[in-house]
Formats: C-alpha cells, structure tokens, sequence
C-alpha cells in the first residue's frame, strides 16, 4: 500500500512540475539581431555618400550574407528629417551575434576582399566624416512570438 501511495505521490508531484515548466515557459523565442545607425548626411554630401554605400559598404554586406553572417541589410531615407534627426537610417539583420574569433576571422576575410587593413579602413571612416556624422547606433534582438 505504501508504495502505490508513493508511486501516486510521486506521479502528482512530477505531473505539478510539468505543468509548472509549460506555465513558465515563454510566449516568444529569439530571432535574429538587428543593427541600425542614425546617419546625418552633411550638405553636398549626398551623392558621394550615396556612392560609397553602392560601393564598398554594399559589397561588405553582400559578401557577409554569402559568409552566412548577414540575413539582410536596408538603406533606409528619412522623409523630411528635422534638425538633429538621421537622413539615412542603415540597418543591418545578422543571423546571430558573432563570437570574436568568428568575427576576426571574417574581418581578415574583408580585408582580403576589399584589399585594405585594419588601419587603412579605420581612416577611410575617419574620411568619410566629411560626408557624414553618424548620431546613433543601436542594436536590437529580435523576438518572434509563438
């Protein structure tokens, strides 16, 4: 008798812990990682900036969807931007957050493709500061609700 008592014991409590788990579990999962950048085009700067976006910045992205990297990325105007808001908003959907090595790695990779280094591109984005002032950078986590 006593362990039928126990097994029914045994069997409510495990049956209680279940439900407790599938109450807490959560109504979303995860998504991906979303990046975006508030960019204030300088005056007369428009269509140079705007180059330098279908150039190397877009080859960059592309070459990081390839890689697995990049689901996708947006270059976003602003309609009628006033004074201390973005002209440009530049957002960028990766897969996932990348681990540092992964990320030196494919930062090498970059290099390669776009034959520069870590110091020469550091100060084509210093240059590009006569196009542009970034005002904001922001990174979001996706959450896909069930």
């Amino acid at each position: 008798m006593k362990s039928i008592k126990k097994a029914l014991l045994i069997g409510t409590v495990a049956l209680s812990i279940s439900t407790i788990a599938l109450a807490q579990e959560s109504s979303y999962t995860y998504g991906t990682v979303w990046e975006a950048h508030g960019i204030r085009v300088l005056p007369g700067q428009f269509e140079n900036y705007m180059d330098h976006l279908a150039g190397s910045w877009k080859d960059v992205y592309e070459f990081a969807k390839k890689e697995g990297h990049v689901v996708d990325y947006h270059v976003l105007a602003t309609n009628h931007a006033r004074e201390g808001e973005p002209d440009l908003i530049l957002v960028v959907e990766y897969k996932d957050y990348i681990k540092t090595a992964e990320y030196e790695a494919f930062q090498k990779k970059i290099d390669e493709m776009l034959s520069t280094n870590e110091r020469q591109a550091d100060k084509e984005f210093g240059d590009r500061e006569s196009m542009r002032k970034t005002l904001s950078s922001s990174q979001y986590h996706e959450l896909n609700l069930k």
